[in-house]
């Protein structure tokens, strides 16, 4: 079993039920067990001008699936909820992302961990240290603590939104 922790973020179609429906396909992967969620944060999209705020989390996930195995689940947990791969940055109903799997570096073409814009996204970091030790060391990087002190601003603003884990 090892340790992953996971970003969601929606815009479109009901933010905060994508991202609850989200979780709970998580809850159900095979030989996995969600560990925590992050509050829900609300922050000014990246990308093309006239986007809705997303809203976005962290999730831990402790799991037997390999790498690729849990992208291709996340890639069918966003197809099963209407995800349409267009517009670079662009809108999306969800988007789920491996940020880190365990203190693994991974380089495959279809997937790069830790992932590799983390560190310059306040609405990743923020959240990923509400659910683990920011003094936690990023493989091939530094602690989240410093990351976070480190990383670009942008508008973030904390929800009351709390998503179900179990």
């Amino acid at each position: 079993m090892i340790t992953c922790y996971l970003a969601l973020g929606s815009n479109l179609d009901d933010p905060e039920r994508q991202l609850q429906d989200a979780v709970a396909a998580l809850a159900r992967l095979p030989h996995s067990r969600l560990a925590a969620a992050s509050p829900v944060y609300r922050s000014e999209p990246l990308g093309p001008a006239g986007q809705n705020d997303y809203l976005n989390a962290v999730v831990a996930l402790i799991t037997e699936l390999q790498p690729l195995a849990l992208l291709d689940a996340l890639q069918a947990i966003e197809d099963t909820q209407g995800r349409v791969r267009g517009e670079r940055w662009g809108p999306r109903c969800i988007d789920l992302d491996i940020l880190l799997y365990g203190d693994q570096r991974i380089n495959e073409p279809r997937l790069q961990v830790p992932h590799p814009a983390m560190a310059e996204r306040n609405f990743v970091l923020v959240p990923l240290t509400d659910i683990c030790d920011p003094r936690l060391v990023v493989p091939g990087g530094s602690d989240l603590a410093t990351l976070a002190q480190r990383c670009p601003t942008s508008r973030l603003e904390r929800t009351r939104i709390r998503l179900k884990t179990h």
